[in-house]
């Protein structure tokens, strides 16, 4: 996976090979986590586009996959169904975690990164009780709205799969499934709450920006 550019650190390696194909990407980070485990690189977080796609964490149930039998990939981290595609910055940090692991610890460390990066764009996103990711919560009797995710999976104490948010991705992809296995709650966007476009490419050095955060 060849990369658009790459910044190494002793510590940390961030690479940002622009779009990949799923499974491509989903070979890479396994080879990145072998050798982060291994303490043979340090750690390293991929931040990419996917083609459009489908992918069921775990804990997907029949019911949440695409009404008209698009096809799904089946990958090995926690949650459920989403989506990925153009307009999505996704984030795949494979960092090795302190002893003692706490995965619970981690994924709010992960939303507090997204928490802050949408605020840096003038929205307002907050964790829901019991649910995963950033929210923005409704104000107008409506629906709270998911603008982004996190599903992820550790193993060797090193963390695979992570983070998506939404910027300028079309949103009727979303409309084709039960987003996340949530019946009550909506999906929106930088762009949409923004009122404004706002790209991968504008948002991905801010995200960097905050990559701290996660450790």
């Amino acid at each position: 996976m060849s990369t658009l550019a790459a910044v190494t650190t002793d510590v940390l390696t961030v690479l940002r090979p622009g779009l990949v194909d799923y499974v491509q990407a989903w070979e890479e980070q396994k080879r990145v986590h072998e050798a982060v485990a291994d303490g043979s690189r340090p750690d390293t977080i991929l931040l990419l586009e996917h083609p459009s796609v489908y992918t069921a964490g775990k804990r997907t149930e029949a019911a949440d996959r695409p009404f008209d039998g698009t096809p799904v990939v089946d990958v090995d981290r926690g949650g459920k169904i989403t989506w990925h595609g153009p307009g999505q910055l996704v984030g795949y940090p494979i960092l090795k975690l302190p002893d003692p692991v706490d995965v619970v610890a981690y994924v709010r460390r992960t939303e507090q990164l997204l928490i802050d990066v949408c605020a840096e764009f003038g929205v307002i996103a907050e964790r829901v009780e019991g649910r995963s990711g950033a929210w923005v919560r409704a104000t107008d009797g409506g629906l709270d709205r998911k603008i982004a995710q996190i599903g992820i999976r550790v193993a060797r104490g090193v963390t695979l799969h992570g983070f998506a948010l939404n910027c300028d991705c079309d949103l009727q992809n979303f409309n084709n499934f039960i987003p996340c296995g949530i019946r009550d709650a909506g999906v929106t966007s930088l762009s949409a709450e923004a009122g404004r476009p706002i790209t991968v490419a504008e948002v991905l050095p801010v995200v960097e920006r905050h990559l701290p955060t996660l450790f």
